[in-house]
């Protein structure tokens, strides 16, 4: 069993600076990953991923420092069970509104007693295909789960979802808090900033890492001097879109396509 180097930083309290990766295309997350970011977010709720693709990235990024964190598109049981076989030692899942939620996700990461996690380590990629003998005996301690809060029903069981044992971290999700709280498309309101601040000073108390993604560079150092621990900095995507924008508009005959303007809070 690889030992998990982004779950030791964390519990040293460590900033880890990230990179989103929707792209859903090994070549360029393998590309994304020259850059040297520590870790590397492989999105399976908002991009065009299933679990091969997933994989294909899982493998291209393997033989950079980069870490890999997979975002399930749900916490289901047999779902993570499979991205959890594929070699994906860190997880994030979105959604997550209640401490029984959290616990039952928690659940589904661990191999019994602790969990429910089905072993087919034999012929699983995370195991080398039987090559580490002592996979299923290290796996639950190696595993990384973080969970995001990005609903108001969720900051209302903030703290018993930071109590759940097994919960590393937890991500705040501002483009979906926003809509919940009745700001959509508006991440940047003064209500959604307050209540993202509240919820990551929240989370730094109870003693878990908190995360979130911002494409404002100042926004991230704030973000981190309040004590963030896992900040993604910018999506793969979205640096393509403004690049290849910004380049046209350079030339006579730009169709009017202005380039992306800079985000002055959270987007994601």
């Amino acid at each position: 069993m690889h030992a998990n180097p982004f779950k030791s930083a964390l519990a040293r309290r460590e900033a880890q600076i990230g990179l989103w990766l929707s792209l859903a295309n090994p070549y360029t997350a393998e590309l994304c990953a020259t850059a040297g970011f520590d870790w590397l977010l492989i999105d399976g709720e908002h991009a065009p991923n299933d679990v091969r693709s997933l994989l294909a990235q899982l493998q291209a990024v393997a033989p950079y420092r980069s870490h890999p964190i997979v975002r399930a598109v749900v916490g289901d049981t047999a779902l993570i069970k499979q991205l959890l076989d594929i070699g994906a030692q860190t997880l994030l899942v979105p959604m997550v509104d209640t401490a029984e939620q959290a616990r039952q996700i928690v659940a589904a990461t661990r191999y019994p007693p602790e969990g429910v996690r089905g072993d087919g380590s034999a012929i699983a990629r995370a195991s080398r295909w039987g090559l580490l003998p002592d996979y299923v005996e290290r796996a639950n301690g190696e595993v990384c789960l973080l969970v995001q809060a990005e609903t108001k029903r969720a900051l209302e069981n903030l703290d018993d979802i930071c109590a759940i044992d097994g919960v590393d971290g937890v991500f705040v999700g501002p483009a979906d808090l926003a809509a919940s709280l009745g700001h959509r498309n508006n991440a940047g309101h003064p209500e959604v900033q307050a209540a993202i601040d509240d919820a990551l000073r929240r989370i730094v108390a109870s003693g878990k890492a908190a995360g979130i993604l911002t494409s404002d560079v100042d926004a991230a150092r704030r973000y981190i001097e309040m004590g963030c621990t896992f900040v993604a900095v910018g999506l793969d995507a979205r640096l393509l879109a403004q690049a290849t924008r910004t380049l046209r508009a350079q030339f006579p005959g730009a169709a009017g396509i202005a380039p992306v303007a800079g985000d002055k809070g959270a987007v994601y």
